[in-house]
């Protein structure tokens, strides 16, 4: 008997996993984490003519609550559901990492006998895009996230993606600005000459590649679909300025340059993000939620900088429109949690 038939084959025996535990309390999340899989999925929105999308590859974590009177989880049901899912989901051709996400989630709730389920999936994403002024095609590297929590509520899904850029630092670009002015001064040059030579001229600063991560979760009740590549490019352009594995000398000098014109600290990543989904989807607000994460790898501390936020559209549009600190920020973990209570 292999090991396949050995796992399957105890439906026979006793269900041990099902008997009362010696201590009778409940476990908030009992599962699998690192099931690896070759999935097909489409970044596009359904309907958006992304076609029956590619192969990826994708790593699984599935949860499932535990009630008192019960022993363990059936861990080979995970697998077993995760697998199923997928099979069906092959059949789709305009799947969505979070919508495959939901389905497994509402299995595992299903066939576990659970009050409430989560699943969440990392996906490795290839994009060919055009270097900025030779237009020379590479392959960029991406992740998308897709997570759901199925209660008796319903199921609420996040859609996340991460992308990798560049930040050049404004703190340092002005003390270099300041130390030009000074030297261009003590050469002579009269005030407006210095302006524009500063204007013409790049100044120097140190930079960082930057990790931009962005999440849109949809409450139970919203029917808005974002197409990842929309949230992929929010994330980009928030940064100082994109990045690519392959280059020819005036794309390297056309990102250098964008760069420097674009000054941006780990904060302003951020902010930038916020702000540009807040501008694409004014009818995403309410109990949706959302949550944006910079992290710079810094070139002159040994350290890295890391700037977030997250909480409910409705908190961060009233602070766009008034400026005033909300009281609160709701996280994730409380956003998805709130799918059973709702």
């Amino acid at each position: 008997m292999n090991r396949h038939s050995t796992i399957l084959g105890e439906a026979g025996g006793p269900d041990v996993q099902a008997r009362r535990p010696r201590t009778e309390v409940s476990l908030t999340r009992v599962g699998v984490v690192g099931v690896e899989k070759v999935i097909r999925i489409n970044p596009r929105a359904a309907g958006g003519g992304g076609g029956r999308g590619q192969l990826f590859f994708a790593e699984f974590e599935c949860f499932v609550d535990l009630n008192p009177r019960q022993a363990g989880a059936h861990m080979s049901r995970f697998e077993e559901v995760v697998n199923e899912a997928i099979d069906e989901a092959v059949l789709a051709e305009s799947l969505k990492a979070e919508h495959l996400a939901a389905s497994v989630a509402e299995r595992v709730r299903d066939r576990q006998g659970g009050m409430r389920a989560e699943v969440s999936l990392a996906a490795r994403y290839p994009e060919t895009v055009p270097a900025p002024l030779s237009g020379k095609p590479t392959q960029e590297i991406y992740t998308l996230f897709g997570t759901a929590v199925a209660s008796e509520a319903g199921t609420r899904m996040l859609t996340g993606v991460q992308a990798q850029g560049m930040t050049a630092c404004p703190c340092a670009q002005e003390m270099i600005a300041a130390g030009a002015r000074e030297r261009l001064a003590a050469g002579g040059y009269d005030d407006s000459q210095i302006e524009e030579i500063l204007d013409l001229v790049p100044v120097a600063t140190h930079n960082q590649r930057g990790v931009g991560t962005l999440y849109i979760g949809r409450s139970e009740e919203c029917e808005t679909e974002i197409d990842a590549r929309e949230l992929l490019a929010i994330v980009e352009s928030s940064m100082s300025s994109e990045i690519y594995e392959l280059m020819k000398r005036e794309d390297e000098r056309s990102v250098v340059e964008k760069a420097h014109a674009n000054p941006r600290f780990v904060e302003d990543c951020v902010r930038e993000m916020v702000r540009r989904l807040a501008s694409a989807h004014p009818d995403l607000h309410g109990r949706n939620f959302i949550y944006a994460r910079q992290e710079n790898f810094e070139t002159i501390h040994r350290h890295n900088v890391i700037a977030e936020r997250s909480g409910e559209l409705s908190e961060v549009l009233t602070e766009l429109e008034t400026g005033e600190h909300s009281r609160r920020h709701m996280t994730m973990r409380e956003w998805l949690d709130a799918a059973g209570n709702a």
